[in-house]
């Protein structure tokens, strides 16, 4: 039986309970509500249109990341004038990073309008960043590219984008050991290994070997955290010879 928000009850009501809701996320009147509800909808529903087409979020959630880049690089563009092509290129990256997308979603708690047949407090954390790509999308083809770089500048870059900290912001910590390492030749390992603990999802547990040596240890649900938050635990570890090096 599907999960549905009392929300959703409203569904054709123009101003029902989803409409009013997602206007209030907005700051203006969507045109064409259908589209909002397709970008809160899990494809475990199974739903689809006349045509046989799926309708859920995943193909606005593809848009909205595409607009989230052309949005954000015009910012750093105009705001960085001395910034090259790779300065730009990591700003970009950063501010639409998977970490930075998953708070911003949560931030502004869409979960809460998600229609699936998954319990809520099952998904993993991405699932914010991929409604609020969805949303993004859905702007863009509800209202244009105008509403939907006014809804960027409003809701990531105000309150998010600022030059300097982003500067210092470390997006992967993994592939920031990994450099250093091979700019001093040093040998690396990841030792990924199943954790048994009492967890009722499986970990996985990582060490981090630096030229043979265990400079740091992590588990997680997947192996790439386990290795990302090992490199972290070792950045840190070894972060005076690491930023003298890099910067």
């Amino acid at each position: 039986m599907a999960i549905v928000p009392k929300i959703f009850s409203s569904r054709s009501g123009q101003e029902g309970d989803f409409f009013l809701a997602v206007k209030k996320i907005l700051g203006f009147k969507p045109k064409d509500i259908s589209i909002y509800e397709k970008a809160f909808t899990h494809r475990s529903l199974n739903e689809k249109n006349s045509e046989g087409q799926p309708q859920n979020y995943e193909r606005l959630e593809f848009l909205g990341d595409a607009m989230l880049g052309s949005v954000i690089a015009s910012h750093l563009y105009v705001q960085v004038p001395g910034g090259d092509e790779g300065y730009l290129t990591k700003m970009r990256s950063k501010v639409v990073s998977r970490e930075h997308l998953n708070e911003l979603g949560r931030d502004l708690n869409l979960i809460k309008l998600l229609k699936t047949n998954i319990p809520t407090k099952q998904f993993g954390g991405n699932v914010h960043g991929n409604i609020f790509e969805a949303l993004v999308g859905a702007i863009y083809l509800d209202r244009g590219y105008k509403y939907c770089e006014k809804f960027i500048h409003k809701r990531v870059i105000k309150p998010y984008v600022d030059i300097e900290r982003l500067e210092g912001k470390v997006i992967s910590y993994k592939s920031l050991f990994i450099e250093w390492c091979q700019k001093h030749k040093k040998t690396f390992k990841y030792v990924v290994y199943d954790d048994t603990g009492n967890d009722e999802l499986k970990h996985f547990a990582v060490r981090l070997q630096l030229d043979n040596t265990t400079v740091a240890k992590a588990r997680a649900t997947s192996k790439k955290k386990a290795e990302e938050r090992a490199s972290k635990r070792a950045y840190y570890k070894l972060q005076v010879a690491i930023e003298k090096d890099l910067n």
